[in-house]
C-alpha cells in the first residue's frame, strides 16, 4: 500500500479511535487497515498507536505525526482541486468590485470580453468608491487602487497610476500657476472625501512635503471634483487616469509634476487565492493581462 493511502488510513483510525470504524468508513477490511497501519509504522520507524482490547490511543510520536499527515493530505487535496479547476469550464455568477470611474473606463471592457469568452458565466459588477469587505459581501474579485492593508487577500499587482494636481487653463490665467506645493495655500482648492487625503496633501517620492489645504468646496465623488476643476473653479488633486482625457484635450493642465509622490499601485485581489473557482481565476488572468498592457493604467510598466 502506498504511503499516502497509509496516511489516510492512519488519520481515519486516529480520528475514529478504532480500526473497525476506519475499515467501514474506507470500505476496507479490518485486516487491511491493520496491515496499512503496521506498514506505516515500519516506514516511519515508530509506534503510532497503543492498542488494547478496548481502545486505540495515539503515542506521543503518533500525535505529532497525525498533525503532519493532516497538513500533507490537505495540501495534496488543495493542489488536486486547483489542477482540476484549471481545466474546468468557468460557470456561475462572478461578483466583482472596482472604483466607480476606473470600473467604467477599464474594468468594464474586461468584463465584456470575459463574458464573450465564457458563456456559462454571468457577472455582477459593483463599482463603488469605497473599500468593501469582500468576504462579508460575497465578492469574488476586486480591483483596488492604493497601498493594500494586511487583509489576507491574495493580490496581483497589475500597474500603477499617478496622483496629480491639476487645474483648467482659465483658472490659471486668472490666478496664476503655483510653482511649489506650498503655493497652494494661496489658491482655491477643490477637496474630495473620496480620495481620503484631506486635510493634508503630501508631495515628493518620500511624501515628506506636507501641505495643509483648506478647500472651500469639498465633493464626495470624483466626477464632481473633476467637473468643478473643468469649470475653472479651482485646483484639484486626482489620479492620472481620471484626468487623462481632459489633459490630452487641453481642458486641464497638470501642475507641480516635479513634486509628485510615488505612483499609486493597482492590484487585482481575491479572498480565495489558489483555491478560487475557475470563473474567478479566468477573470483574474484576463484582467491582469489587459491592465498590464494598458499604458494609461500602467505608465511605468
Amino acid at each position: 500500500m502506498d504511503r499516502l493511502q497509509g496516511m489516510r488510513v492512519f488519520v481515519r483510525v486516529a480520528e475514529g479511535g478504532n480500526f473497525a470504524g476506519a475499515a467501514r468508513a474506507l470500505g476496507m477490511s479490518p485486516a487491511a487497515v491493520t496491515r496499512a497501519v503496521a506498514a506505516l509504522e515500519a516506514a516511519v520507524g515508530a509506534r503510532l498507536f497503543i492498542r488494547t482490547t478496548r481502545s486505540v490511543k495515539l503515542t506521543d510520536a503518533g500525535g505529532r505525526y497525525l498533525e503532519d499527515c493532516r497538513r500533507i493530505l490537505s495540501e495534496i487535496a488543495e493542489a488536486e482541486a486547483v489542477a482540476a479547476g484549471s481545466t474546468a469550464t468557468p460557470t456561475g455568477v462572478l461578483t466583482l468590485t472596482a472604483p466607480v470611474q476606473f470600473g467604467r473606463l477599464y474594468v468594464l471592457p474586461v468584463v465584456t470580453a470575459y463574458l464573450g469568452r465564457h458563456p456559462a458565466v454571468s457577472v455582477r459588477a459593483l463599482f463603488l468608491d469605497r473599500i468593501v469587505n469582500m468576504i462579508e459581501e460575497g465578492i469574488d474579485v476586486g480591483v483596488r487602487i492604493g497601498h493594500l492593508a494586511d487583509s489576507g487577500l491574495s493580490a496581483i499587482r497589475v500597474g500603477s497610476v499617478r496622483r496629480v494636481v491639476c487645474a483648467a487653463p482659465a483658472y490659471l490665467e486668472r490666478q496664476g500657476v503655483p510653482e511649489t506645493p506650498r503655493d497652494l495655500r494661496d489658491h482655491a482648492v477643490i477637496g474630495s472625501t473620496a480620495t481620503g487625503d484631506l486635510p493634508e496633501w503630501r508631495f515628493g517620492t518620500d511624501r515628506r512635503v506636507t501641505v495643509t489645504v483648506h478647500p472651500r468646496l469639498v465633493c464626495n465623488t470624483v466626477d464632481a471634483v473633476l467637473a468643478a476643476a473643468l469649470d475653472g473653479w479651482g485646483i484639484a488633486r486626482l489620479l492620472s487616469y481620471q484626468v487623462a482625457s481632459a489633459v490630452a484635450e487641453g481642458r486641464l493642465r497638470i501642475l507641480l509634476d516635479a513634486d509628485e509622490a510615488a505612483p499609486v499601485p493597482i492590484h487585482v485581489v481575491s479572498p480565495e487565492g489558489r483555491r478560487a473557482p475557475a470563473k474567478t481565476r479566468a477573470f483574474i488572468d484576463l484582467a491582469a493581462a489587459r491592465l498590464r498592457a494598458d499604458p494609461r493604467v500602467n505608465p511605468v510598466g
